[in-house]
């Protein structure tokens, strides 16, 4: 049993905290924020994630997880301290250091042992030198002993629990080998392959990683969009190309882009590192040019079907950028949202988990209690998250409740033809229109 403390309360934190206390290890998490701590201490979850809430009941009654706002606390006799603070975009993509700035100094101040501060963060290439860097200008010859050690997390929102039981790998870099294997140790209870590199590689094979997902994706919206000139199906090719194994099928459905706190802010912060040392990332900045366009493709065809939207009724299903999550961060359905009120349109909708951030985002938006609401006197119903819920509609009735008969289906969930049948004009993302 190891004595861990994790800096940030956020996705990344508290489900890292959480799992590491589920697996043996003795956890206090850290916030300081005061009021998330609070609730915390009270059981009430910041975010919605599936599973989340009752292992963090079970080990906080175990008395393995516990919660606090002072450093003092959080680092007493810790042997490893997890940075997993945010690292927002700065308008020109920079990632937004001032969080982690911020942890470390506190950490400095706090520090009377040695210790392993671990960064979980996902931060630009070569923070883990400046950490080092910042860390030996404030403390000092006579300061206790300390190791880098970067830990790049790949926790998908909706299923982070899972993830990070689960893993696909761990990826550990650092320049103190010793130091990276002590940060194996904790995760040896969960069987699976570890990587060790040094801090820039492990820093650089996450955002490798959430670019190259992020490029499959668009990708197979650029597809999309050409199978629908040409008459194919892309469901139909993107099943035909997942079969080869040199390409998989994950990450091929084609749809409305991709959105949330990760691709979004990692791709536009590569794209910068990229951008000042010269080295002229035209693929990365050609995938967002994509994910942006197949937003804005999605309220010229509903312009297409509808004319005019101004004083049009769109019903709005789904709000959160996946399924499974209240994120509403870069949501595409929010980006719709915007471009059509901006239209002119009057827009409805519902989400499962994201209503309240969604209004305090866009409070023009009309929340309704459930789908059927949503299709209330609706001249078009857009299907923007693909939430479960909205798998088996009672249509006969949704068309009874709609003044029109449009049907958006922009995560390819439903069955064009039978919905055609009803009497819908379907429309999907790169499949023929019935």
């Amino acid at each position: 049993m190891a004595k861990i403390s994790v800096i940030g309360t956020g996705y990344v934190g508290l489900v890292t905290g959480t799992c590491f206390a589920d697996i043996g290890h003795q956890v206090i998490c850290l916030d300081i924020n005061v009021h998330r701590i609070e609730q915390l201490i009270k059981g009430i979850m910041p975010i919605y994630e599936p599973g989340l809430k009752q292992i963090v009941e079970e080990n906080v009654q175990a008395e393995r997880l516990s919660f606090t706002t002072s450093y003092a606390d959080a680092l007493k006799e810790a042997e490893f301290a997890f940075i997993a603070v945010g690292t927002p975009s700065s308008e020109d993509g920079e990632a937004d250091m001032q969080y982690v700035k911020q942890a470390v100094d506190s950490i400095v101040a706090n520090l009377d042992h040695t210790i392993i501060i671990v960064n979980k963060s996902t931060v630009p290439v070569g923070t883990g030198d400046w950490v080092a860097e910042i860390i030996k200008d404030q403390n000092g010859l006579d300061a206790p002993g300390f190791s880098i050690v970067s830990n790049p997390e790949f926790l998908r929102e909706g299923s982070a629990v899972n993830d990070f039981m689960q893993p696909d790998r761990v990826v550990l870099g650092s320049t103190d080998l010793d130091a990276a294997n002590e940060v194996a140790e904790l995760y040896e209870p969960l069987r699976s392959p570890i990587m060790i590199t040094d801090l820039r590689t492990a820093e650089m094979i996450k955002y490798a990683s959430n670019a190259f997902l992020a490029t499959r994706i668009s990708f197979i919206n650029e597809m999309a969009n050409i199978c629908e000139s040409l008459g194919a199906d892309v469901r139909e090719v993107a099943r035909g190309m997942g079969m080869d194994k040199r390409i998989g099928p994950s990450f091929l459905d084609a749809g409305l882009g991709w959105g949330g706190s990760c691709f979004p802010k990692d791709v536009k912060a590569l794209t910068h590192m990229a951008d000042t040392r010269g080295a002229h990332p035209q693929l990365l900045q050609a995938v967002m040019d994509i994910n942006q366009n197949q937003r804005s493709r999605t309220v010229q065809k509903l312009e297409k079907a509808l004319g005019d939207l101004k004083g049009r009724r769109i019903g709005i299903l789904g709000l959160s950028f996946k399924p499974n999550t209240d994120d509403t961060r870069d949501a595409p359905a929010l980006d719709i949202i915007h471009m059509l009120l901006e239209k002119g349109a009057k827009v409805q909708a519902f989400d499962p988990q994201a209503m309240q951030a969604s209004k305090d985002e866009i409070p023009a938006l009309d929340l309704r209690q459930n789908p059927y609401e949503v299709a209330e006197g609706a001249d078009a119903l857009l299907l923007a998250t693909e939430w479960n819920e909205f798998k088996s509609l009672n249509f006969v009735e949704i068309k009874v409740n709609m003044r029109g008969n449009v049907i958006f289906d922009g995560r390819n969930l439903w069955d064009g033809q039978a919905l055609h049948n009803l009497g819908f004009t379907y429309f999907g993302i790169g499949v023929p229109t019935p």
